[in-house]
């Protein structure tokens, strides 16, 4: 996962201005820090981190000058969206993307998380599977 974060440090470092009272060095470690902290927290906890190029964005926008933040934007969405692809596309076979076994995302009556394994291809367990969103159905036309 770091080579994505890496990916967005190496294309943003150069722009990092300065903190009043700081040095670019410093800076430029901030955002390295922030770059890892949301990849770590995109492999560890993908369903409850719905927002990561936001997150990562508000994060480190102060760093760069208000000329440079949309291309800041996009590039942190790029290598942001090819992370949550390759963690995506990881996550099987009952295994999440760092090796703990998948359990389902339903809290129980007592307010506590499920710990059931999801039934395959589902984010929920046999008892919640309920709560699975069904896709949306077309509405069938009925002639009068």
């Amino acid at each position: 996962m770091y080579q994505f974060s890496r990916a967005i440090y190496r294309e943003l470092s150069p722009e990092v201005t300065p903190q009043p009272g700081g040095n670019r060095s410093a800076a430029q470690a901030r955002l390295l820090r922030e770059c890892e902290s949301s990849m770590e927290r995109l492999a560890t906890d993908r369903h409850y981190f719905a927002h990561p190029v936001k997150t990562l964005f508000n994060d480190v926008r102060s760093l760069f000058p208000i000329g440079s933040q949309m291309r800041v934007y996009r590039v942190i969405e790029h290598h942001m969206l090819e992370a949550v692809e390759y963690v995506d596309t990881q996550a099987r076979d009952g295994v999440t993307f760092d090796g703990s076994p998948l359990c389902c995302h339903a809290t129980t009556r007592k307010g506590t998380s499920c710990q059931r394994v999801p039934l395959p291809g589902s984010k929920y367990c046999p008892s919640h599977k309920h709560l699975e969103e069904a896709p949306a159905q077309e509405p069938v036309a009925v002639a009068a």
